[in-house]
């Protein structure tokens, strides 16, 4: 099969094999694991776009104003797990992968060393000629810039010098820690035929958290009138409703910056500016730009709370077009091959739940559950309604033999509506239930804090035996 005129891949360390299944598969990698290699990472053949797409994603690994501690205690937003064997961000560079966009930046700053590991383990050997799919880029000190990156915008700013250096016409500005499937091709068709300065994605619909990003008013043509930041989020329905028919929408916080517009605005226009949102894209309006908007009406959850990121797993159970879809062969959701063992399942009863990889269930019951990957379960344990993370390692050795509770979920223990998080030491007979029907406590001393009705054991907690929550 002769390759396509503009197949220009270099042969690197690695290298890729192209094969007639229109797949690109590590050349390193053994023989014996291409298949597994690709049940998680499979290149699609629309990985490789054409020579002419000038289009560069930035993604913005955390956000402000975050409502996920304790979860986010040390990990940022996007490095949070998902449906048992993902990261938020996963979703993010999925879209991307799926829509044709070979130049992926990841502008990270709080806690991310779990995320850039992450990001550098799962896409680094993803390449297009010389180039990873998806390049880390730190917050870092220079001598035109010292200290943190101030916002979504001093962060671009700042790493417009990395930007330029390749023939980018637009960016793509992302977060990183929302959950949704877009195919950024049509948000691109959409801005390039009104040869718009910058488009920005709304929702077609309105729920009562869709307002967190602030509403844009369009004309008849969807053309930005007009940005109001925050809404009063206690507004009554009614008078949301009486917004929507006014054409005010939902901002998604998704933007598609031409570039020439982008270094004008933020080098010129509004130097000083730190944030994309509340400064810059008001600015471009107020300055008479061409501004319009583009209407999204998928699935669409934004991570920012721990009753959110609650939800968004319990949907992922459900096989209904209203939750994230997991199964979706035309859009595949990529991650990071593990190459864990299947889940061993002993005498367990398990319901309507998402099992990850390398799990031990023995003689347990689970209903209504996301188990994350490497989670033991003892036997008579019984878990309802809840989000186990798992853990980051399997236990082993004479140290580990000596601990006295091991990581996982002991023998005889209860929870329910509860998320764990990674590396949780639970011992037997635990009674996690929460019935007084608490809504808020701040119990950190003990490894747990309950938000919502919700109780979160953090990460690496150890829970004795016998112990009621």
């Amino acid at each position: 099969m002769s390759l396509p005129t503009w197949f220009n891949l270099k042969i690197n360390a690695p290298h890729y094999v192209y094969k007639p299944t229109s797949r690109l598969i590590p050349a390193s990698v053994p023989s014996k694991l291409n298949q597994s290699y690709t049940q998680h990472f499979e290149c699609p053949n629309s990985l490789i776009p054409p020579a002419d797409q000038n289009v560069a994603a930035i993604v913005f690994g955390d956000g402000s104003n975050s409502r996920l501690y304790p979860l986010t205690k040390r990990r940022s937003e996007s490095a949070l797990p998902i449906a048992g064997n993902y990261r938020l961000i996963d979703a993010v560079v999925s879209n991307c992968i799926n829509s044709n966009i070979r130049k992926i930046y990841a502008l990270t700053q709080f806690n991310s060393a779990s995320l850039n590991t992450h990001l550098s383990r799962a896409y680094s050997s993803a390449r297009i000629g010389n180039e990873a799919l998806v390049e880390v880029i730190a917050a870092y000190q220079s001598p035109e810039g010292k200290g943190w990156f101030q916002g979504t915008a001093d962060a671009i700013r700042r790493c417009l010098w990395v930007l330029e250096e390749y023939p980018i016409l637009e960016f793509l500005l992302l977060p990183g820690y929302h959950l949704y499937k877009m195919d950024f091709q049509e948000l691109l068709e959409a801005h390039w035929s009104n040869r718009a300065d910058i488009t920005v994605a709304v929702l077609s619909r309105t729920r009562d958290n869709d307002t967190e990003f602030g509403t844009f008013q369009l004309n008849s043509e969807n053309q930005v009138i007009a940005f109001k930041d925050n809404p009063d989020r206690r507004v009554q329905n009614s008078e949301k409703l009486k917004d929507i028919s006014h054409d005010n929408f939902a901002s998604m916080d998704i933007y598609v910056v031409n570039k020439d517009a982008m270094i004008k605005l933020l080098t010129e226009y509004h130097p000083l500016a730190n944030d994309f949102r509340r400064e810059v894209v008001p600015g471009a309006i107020s300055l008479g730009m061409n501004v319009y908007a583009h209407k999204f009406s998928g699935y669409w959850d934004d991570m920012r709370s721990i009753e959110a990121y609650y939800r968004a797993n319990m949907e992922s159970i459900k096989n209904t077009n209203k939750a994230y879809c997991l199964y979706d062969k035309d859009s595949p959701l990529y991650t990071l091959p593990r190459h864990l063992p299947p889940t061993q399942i002993t005498d367990a009863v398990i319901t309507d739940s998402v099992i990850g990889d390398g799990c031990f269930l023995n003689r347990c019951k689970i209903r209504g559950t996301v188990v994350g990957m490497r989670t033991r379960v003892g036997d008579g344990a019984i878990i309802e309604d809840s989000v186990i993370m798992g853990s980051d390692t399997y236990q082993g050795g004479r140290a580990e033999e000596d601990i006295h509770i091991p990581i996982g979920i002991g023998e005889g223990s209860q929870i329910r509506k509860a998320i764990i998080d990674k590396n949780v030491r639970i011992g037997k007979n635990v009674k996690i239930l929460n019935k007084e029907n608490v809504q808020e406590c701040n119990n950190e001393a003990n490894g747990y804090i309950i938000t919502g009705g919700i109780v979160v054991i953090m990460k690496g907690a150890i829970i004795p035996n016998g112990s009621i929550i």
